[in-house]
């Protein structure tokens, strides 16, 4: 096809605002009960709610029904970053869906075949929202969900308190608090409660302040009686280890994924009678590549036991495939599907349980739950359905960039790891000679990993003529405990050189154009960017969403309990550091900063609040630097809603615009001084 010429940026593209905010409706948490298969769904256009969906697995051509109504909403607000809301079981007129309502944070119980509407489980506490639920299991019996519970016991975002209880299915405690059990107590944050298949066993994760879930945990193992947990029993983890998941292979042995050795492997846990370790956990795949990640949401799984005794897990470096591996011998066989980034979703279906489910995407393939047969290997989409094992263009196909996994020499000539999305139109090219902007994409964390998939936000730029390259900087996942606390201390230095080091080596190889360097990010995202552009010359213009702006204050209280120590690991031991949260907080060097921005926050944000966003504009009053505040109602961490995410994207496309000198279709954004 001829290609007509106009300059980076001016590109004509069918991706609009629009289609990125309906784009955000991605499955999560897929779940089933024999051939009845769930997960949960964003809908942007519904108000940000999260639906429950359904299909099943052996009605070929089922359509996707949607079961939770409008306005229901189920997600949880543990640790603010939430997790799987929802616990499926069976009632006497079939499924039956406990969740987290968002608006309450109780919990409900639904039967979509017997019920007019949810159904409270929990009492409405005196404050809203105190008592905060997630990671549900069905108790032993049948007759009680026990679970993850957060309390809020007081004004500070600190006052907390978490427990694993047991809340009866009967309806009883929505009305007698008393009605609910304490199953066990431990250090101050929980995940991960598992029941050994016999019910005589509890295991679950913990850790406390100021570690964080990916630094150290530890695994514990309990007896039940009467339904409470006794003699307690730490079976793996400790300092410099961190179990992210565990689950039971049999009465008797678990299988754990950890890091001991500095990679995120599985390994097998076997419990004398007493329920102590008869011997140090077996690594079952020593592999230098990561079988878990973070615990930023509890109810993560990368692995589940298999009944035949292989263990299906997510696994690899930098991208994830889903395999099976035979603990005998360590071997892992691949599942033969286009996808190149499993999440940690797993889950068994079917009436043998011969089917694995899974959220999986590809650079062409939107996410979307995927059935594996572990009969035959075949798979194929159940939220987005076609043929067995069928390829469907993905939407958009043609206007998709065409991603590459790159390594760049960073400071100290250290890899760094980004991907990288070149300008892309199947209608359009640039004039002659002429190097397109490019904008550096900053991921959230800083303990996450930005993954090489279908995203319609990065297409939107990409498809009008700018670049994108997404950074896994130093302290990113995914490729082993040494990478990732290479940012110990050193949060606004490694992560912000990175981010140089990879725009310039664009720009040298002759890709980029060193007058037109942007950087955006939201929440630690946005902290990065925010130093960068108060501390480099690097980037022309910025795009901070939701930042970490003043370390002092997110130390001393702005921010919620589960990150409240996390800067002692990022930045130094508090106070004795004091003056290095001072020295590198944006807002105490807002006057160095001379590139226009947008800054974009969410005015319920617990996380970043908005009261660090006003302290950095009121610091850069008078300056005379072109800029643009948008803040926005009904927003929390992240955009949710389908008006927000047009905005924001047309707010970020205008900066560019405005400063690399092209033309848009797309509304103007007023950068005032």
């Amino acid at each position: 096809m001829t290609t007509r010429p106009l300059p980076y940026g001016s590109w004509p593209s069918p991706i609009d605002a629009a289609a990125v905010a309906q784009h955000e409706a991605a499955p999560r948490w897929p779940a089933a009960l024999a051939e009845e298969v769930w997960w949960a769904e964003s809908r942007p256009a519904e108000g940000g709610r999260v639906a429950l969906r359904r299909t099943w697995l052996d009605r070929p051509g089922a359509a996707v029904e949607t079961v939770l109504p409008a306005p229901w909403n189920a997600r949880t607000r543990v640790h603010e970053y939430g997790g799987r809301p929802y616990v499926l079981t069976r009632g006497t007129a079939g499924p039956v869906a406990v969740f987290s309502e968002f608006g309450d944070q109780r919990l409900y119980r639904y039967s979509p075949g017997a019920d007019t509407a949810p159904r409270p489980l929990t009492p409405d506490p005196d404050v809203p929202c105190a008592h905060r639920y997630a990671e549900l299991i069905v108790g032993p019996g049948g007759e009680e969900v026990w679970c993850v519970r957060e309390a809020h016991t007081g004004p500070a975002p600190t006052d907390v308190t978490r427990s694993i209880v047991a809340v009866p299915l009967d309806g009883s405690a929505a009305g007698d608090p008393d009605a609910i059990r304490t199953v066990a107590r431990d250090q101050h944050f929980l995940a991960c409660p598992r029941l050994s298949p016999d019910g005589r066993r509890l295991s679950w994760i913990s850790w406390d302040h100021p570690h964080m879930p990916w630094e150290a945990t530890l695994l514990r193992v309990a007896t039940v009686r009467e339904g409470r947990a006794e003699t307690v029993h730490t079976v793996a983890g400790g300092e410099d280890e961190a179990v992210v998941q565990a689950e039971w292979m049999d009465p008797a042995t678990l299988c754990c994924v950890t890091d001991p050795g500095g990679w995120w492997n599985p390994h097998q846990v076997s419990l004398t009678e007493d329920g102590g370790v008869e011997r140090e956990p077996v690594n079952l795949v020593r592999r230098p590549e990561e079988f878990g990640g973070p615990l930023w949401q509890l109810g993560s799984r990368w692995s589940v036991p298999l009944h035949d005794g292989r263990i299906a897990a997510v696994h690899g470096r930098a991208s994830t495939r889903v395999g099976l591996v035979s603990p005998a011998s360590g071997e892992i066989v691949d599942a033969a599907t286009p996808h190149t980034e499993w999440w940690g979703g797993l889950a068994l279906a079917g009436t043998a349980g011969d089917t694995l489910l899974g959220v999986a995407a590809a650079p062409a393939v939107a996410p979307e739950v995927v059935a594996v047969s572990l009969t035959d290997g075949s798979w194929r989409s159940l939220s987005r359905p076609r043929g067995s094992g069928e390829a469907r263009d993905a939407p958009y196909a043609q206007w998709l960039p065409r991603p590459e996994a790159r390594v760049f020499t960073g400071t100290d000539e250290r890899d760094v790891h980004a991907n990288v999305y070149p300008p892309h139109n199947p209608e359009h090219s640039a004039p002659r000679n002429e190097r397109p902007p490019y904008v550096v994409w900053v991921h959230g964390g800083p303990t996450g990993r930005a993954p090489m998939i279908h995203d319609l936000e990065v297409a939107y730029f990409t498809s009008r003529g700018i670049g994108v390259v997404a950074v896994n900087y130093g302290g990113s996942t995914g490729f082993g405990r040494a990478y990732r606390e290479r940012l110990r201390a050193n949060w606004g230095i490694v992560d912000v050189q990175d981010c140089v080091s990879v725009a310039r080596a664009l720009v040298e190889e002759g890709a980029a154009d060193p007058a037109r360097l942007a950087i955006r990010g939201g929440s630690a995202g946005g902290w990065t960017a925010a130093v960068a552009l108060t501390g480099t010359s690097t980037f022309r213009c910025g795009t901070i969403k939701f930042p970490v702006l003043d370390l002092v204050g997110w130390r001393t209280g702005e921010t919620h309990d589960f990150e409240s120590r996390y800067l002692e690991s990022l930045v130094g031991p508090w106070p004795q550091t004091k003056q290095r949260y001072e020295d590198r907080s944006p807002v105490r060097r807002a006057e160095s900063i001379t590139a226009p921005f947008v800054l974009l926050q969410g005015l319920e944000d617990e996380i970043c609040p908005p009261v660090q966003c006003e302290r950095f504009l009121e610091r850069l009053r008078g300056r005379g630097i072109p800029h643009a505040y948008l803040a926005f109602e009904g927003e929390q961490h992240g955009f949710r809603l389908e008006s927000t995410i047009r905005a924001a994207l047309h707010a970020e496309l205008s900066l560019y615009a405005q400063v690399f000198g092209f033309t848009t279709n797309t509304p103007t954004v007023e950068l005032r001084p």
